[in-house]
């Protein structure tokens, strides 16, 4: 939308000269508001009478007429508008009008005065100009003594600045869209680009400004170099756009447009090596490039997510006021977004939390299959099971929605009896695991829980398997709610240990330095995985340098827990029960309870067949045995 820029002040205050200088550089039309005076005004001003309010409406009225063939390229209007309720006659809705009020004393506008000739006003009325002007408080004020040059460089780079956006965001899918909004509800302004694709993608950006009225500030563009153009500098762009190659075409498209020390920011679920190159690729140009993981989902993106940026701390200085004005508020009202780290860190830190989310869903649905098909419980009676846990310490976001779940239905039939038992995975969990094996981390839990995903998208195998092996589910007589509600709080402490862990370990293998308190703290609330556990975990990692599971304060109820988780396993692994996380955050804790383990035979062995050599317990070195 194009504006129109009123330039006002007495009479003799050069308006006209500084507005055609103005409209010249915008190259834009100029116009004198003396020109819409009716012919009895003139005469009136001609005369020595001053003009009443009636006989200023209709001159203002025939001013407001002309907008319509203004609003597409916009104008430079000169026009004394002395009073306010003439300004806001000026304005209307819809349309972009401001104000450049030029500023001056009585005894130098009457010097000009003096020296202008052959024009309708009578300076003998400059007084009752001056005792009439009510001046704005708002708009670009300026002092007109300036030198006309200075003024209108004054002037030009005020207009610049208000006219360029704080923030500019590519990629409006959902996503990008809410937090688009997010933005403008939190009174950033913002340049939103989405790209054209004839028949398919067209004004998808222009359109979407115009949908609500937050964006009313907002500007839409399908063209890059006009897009980035309209960022204030250092420009900062976040990109929303599909991981992987797709980053790479925008960030391809963007770099001819770009100034050294502008920002980028990839918002979507980037693995962490790419946004690695992506840094030090950006780095050798002067650019900034940060990964910024978003958790939350589309609720979270538009009303304030978990935010987790990595990059240099001096990109986040320009972007974090931003970031941190959209996110969630923990529970003393502090933002959930701090900069993590350096590098990759960010998409990194956001790949373990969407693992430690894997891992928790798996957790409740092996409850739920536990609870439905060994315990014999009706689906309102497991949704009361979950809505009575989450009054608990096992309170989280995910169980919460649990429990709506199995209670929704569809034509009067439970809803969930209809979805297919084929879970999809975006590629994080499997990158998770991936990475955690690279730098030597047991990931037991997040491993398996990925697992059972892609085990769960063998159906027909899983179905041919089941006729070929007529091996009933029991039900299990000897297992209580309360033992099932144990052992599930006792599976999440062993799974966000180690989560926590692997980070502790990516933080000391990549020189990261981050602070695990911190991003706990961040992630309780706004993301998916936020729960009462992880306020709890804060205070435990807080001077906290080792294991979750080694605190002082957690090791009491692991000991307490423990029985629970085994007699789960037991129970239902013996019933036919299909339980992955479960087993493995078991298995996972005997094996770090256990001083002596059975990889002495696995040493043993490698070095029977490759001579791999071995330790010992008794004397230091490296030793070779000859075992035949």
């Amino acid at each position: 939308m194009a504006t129109i820029y009123i330039v006002m002040g007495v009479s003799g205050v050069g308006k006209t000269t500084l507005g055609k200088a103005i409209a010249q550089k915008m190259n834009i039309p100029f116009y004198d508001a003396d020109d819409f005076h009716p012919q009895a005004n003139i005469d009136k001003m001609a005369s020595g009478i001053p003009l009443q309010d009636e006989d200023r409406w209709p001159w203002l009225d025939r001013i407001v007429n002309q907008y319509d063939q203004w609003q597409t390229k916009g104008a430079v209007l000169a026009c004394s508008a002395l009073k306010e309720s003439y300004r806001d006659r000026l304005k209307v809705d819809q349309l972009q009008v401001k104000t450049i009020y030029l500023s001056a004393n009585f005894e130098s506008i009457q010097q000009r005065l003096a020296a202008r000739k052959n024009h309708f006003f009578n300076p003998d009325l400059l007084q009752s100009q001056f005792d009439t002007l009510e001046a704005p408080t708002s708009g670009i004020i300026c002092d007109a003594s300036l030198q006309k040059d200075r003024l209108l460089q004054y002037i030009m780079n005020t207009i610049t600045a208000q006219n360029t956006s704080q923030l500019g965001l590519i990629g409006l899918g959902v996503m990008g869209k809410s937090l688009s909004r997010n933005f403008a509800n939190n009174h950033i302004s913002m340049s939103l680009f989405n790209r054209h694709v004839s028949g398919v993608e067209e004004d998808v950006a222009v359109n979407f400004v115009t949908s609500y009225p937050e964006l009313t500030n907002s500007k839409g563009f399908d063209d890059i170099e006009a897009f980035v153009k309209s960022l204030s500098l250092p420009r900062k762009i976040f990109l929303m756009v599909n991981a992987g190659p797709a980053v790479d075409t925008v960030i391809t498209s963007l770099e001819p447009y770009l100034s050294e020390g502008d920002i980028i920011m990839d918002g979507g679920n980037s693995h962490y090596v790419d946004t690695q190159r992506r840094v030090e690729v950006l780095k050798e140009k002067g650019i900034h490039f940060l990964g910024v993981g978003v958790s939350g989902g589309e609720e979270g993106a538009l009303k304030g997510p978990s935010i987790m940026p990595g990059g240099t701390a001096e990109a986040y200085e320009h972007v974090g006021p931003f970031l941190e004005a959209i996110a969630a508020r923990d529970a003393h009202g502090n933002a959930c977004c701090a900069h993590v780290g350096s590098g990759g860190s960010g998409h990194f830190v956001k790949m373990i939390h969407n693992g430690i989310e894997y891992a928790e869903m798996q957790l409740i649905a092996e409850a739920y299959d536990i609870l439905r098909n060994h315990c014999s419980l009706s689906l309102e009676q497991i949704a009361q099971t979950f809505d009575t846990w989450n009054e608990g310490a096992e309170n989280s976001y995910l169980l919460e929605i649990s429990a709506k779940i199995v209670r929704k239905t569809e034509n009067g039939q439970p809803l969930i009896d209809v979805i297919l038992d084929k879970a999809k995975q975006k590629g994080t969990g499997s990158w998770s695991t991936t990475a955690a094996l690279q730098i030597g981390v047991p990931f037991d839990t997040i491993a398996q829980s990925v697992l059972a995903r892609i085990i769960s998208s063998e159906k027909a195998q899983r179905v041919k398997g089941q006729s070929l092996y007529a091996i009933d589910r029991a039900e299990i007589h000897e297992l209580d709610i309360a033992t099932i509600r144990e052992a599930y709080q006792t599976a999440r402490i062993i799974n966000h240990a180690i989560g926590f862990e692997t980070l502790r370990k990516a933080s000391s293998e990549y020189e990261w330095d981050l602070h695990l308190s911190e991003i706990a703290r961040i992630w309780t609330n706004g993301c998916i995985i936020r729960s009462t556990l992880m306020e709890q975990i804060i205070s435990v990692l807080h001077g906290f340098d080792d294991n979750i599971l080694f605190h002082e304060s957690v090791i009491p109820e692991m000991t307490k827990g423990q029985a629970a988780l085994k007699k789960v396993v037991q129970d239902s692994v013996g019933a036919g029960a299909a339980i992955p996380v479960f087993c493995a955050s078991l298995s996972y804790f005997n094996a770090m309870i256990q001083g002596d383990s059975s990889a002495n035979m696995i040493q043993a062995q490698r070095d029977f067949f490759g001579a791999h050599t071995y330790e010992r317990k008794d004397k230091e070195g490296s030793f070779h045995t000859h075992w035949e």
